[in-house]
């Protein structure tokens, strides 16, 4: 069953979209100062959330700055289980999400009884989880990875060995695909908002745009009709990028586009604007904004300075398990890019 079968979607209210003004700006650095604290920000965040953190990427990035960061506190401006990685990977540090109920239907997708299970099916084989799973589903994974170093986790892999993706199918796929391995096994599991990016949606745009790039993100339902516009000449294939989030910043930085369809949370405009202000860059679906990562407000981020509010917690044998595989994924690939 899909996730979004199953995963009620958070009401937010418009009017917390609006931007807070400078006072609240300087209040929150004046509060982090004070806590000794670092703000991280997730590219899908509020625009007024990404200008006031200290780093703005994507869990692989965030994920190493957690990790080295001499900050005693660490703010993660994201979904729950990014603020538990930062978590397991930084155990003696406080880790305060502005809203703890800031959860993901991806890492709904699949829970660790559901992965031991299907380790039980596949004796041997080696379990690569995407970055957005929970604490538990972790501690039962040999690697993690993000969507920029996905295929180079599993290429790392001996050939022989059954691989058990999850829990994204469509990163999956792409992963099959790139690799050309028949024996990585795939969970049916999505992000919803991702998944309503979807290929009949992507060709018309790109029909109306036919001199724009297209910037797409491995996690769409659009990725695999990306490829097909490319293979028929429908989109030349050099227009045509599958890329993470990090790879869509560099791409913005060298390209010559004027015009590029995104594919992908459309909180990634903000710093793709940023990074390249010449471009128009365009959402393939403007609806596509995951209600999860915009629960972040800026009085939640106000109120977690504050009050301290919300301390995320990770058991320390979980944490000790998960650690290893989160690790493993950090080493493998280069320091930039992600998910």
């Amino acid at each position: 069953m899909s996730p979004t079968d199953t995963v009620a979607r958070p009401q937010v209210d418009p009017g917390t979209h609006a931007d807070p003004g400078p006072e609240w700006a300087a209040e929150v650095r004046e509060l982090a100062r004070r806590r000794n604290a670092v703000l991280l920000a997730h590219n899908y965040q509020l625009p007024a959330i990404q200008d006031v953190a200290d780093h703005v990427g994507d869990s692989l990035g965030l994920s190493r700055i957690a990790a080295a960061s001499d900050a005693e506190t660490i703010v993660f401006c994201g979904v729950h289980f990014m603020a538990e990685t930062a978590k397991i990977l930084a155990p003696d540090k406080t880790v305060l999400i502005p809203d703890a109920a800031a959860g993901c239907s991806l890492a709904d997708s699949i829970t660790a009884d559901q992965l031991r299970a299907w380790k039980a099916e596949h004796p041997g084989a080696v379990v690569v989880s995407y970055v957005n799973t929970t604490a538990e589903v972790k501690a039962e994974t040999d690697v993690c990875c993000t969507s920029s170093n996905a295929v180079e986790v599993v290429e790392s892999i001996p050939a022989d060995r059954e691989v058990l993706f999850l829990p994204d199918q469509f990163l999956g796929a792409h992963v099959r695909r790139v690799t050309g391995r028949d024996n990585v096994h795939v969970w049916a599991g999505e992000c919803h908002v991702h998944a309503g990016i979807n290929g009949a949606t992507l060709t018309a745009r790109a029909a109306e745009d036919p001199d724009a790039e297209l910037f797409v993100h491995p996690e769409c339902g659009c990725a695999t009709s990306a490829l097909y516009l490319a293979g028929t000449g429908a989109v030349p294939a050099d227009r045509v990028k599958i890329l993470s989030t990090g790879g869509m910043l560099d791409a913005a930085r060298t390209s010559t586009a004027g015009t590029v369809l995104v594919a992908t949370e459309v909180g990634m405009l903000h710093q793709l604007r940023r990074a390249a202000p010449e471009i128009d860059f365009r959402a393939v679906n403007e609806r596509a904004s995951c209600p999860y990562m915009k629960m972040i407000t800026p009085a939640k981020l106000l109120r977690a300075l504050r009050e301290g509010r919300d301390e995320v917690h990770v058991a320390p044998d979980l944490a000790a398990r998960a650690r290893t595989a989160v690790r493993r994924m950090i080493e493998i690939g280069q320091p930039g890019g992600a998910e």
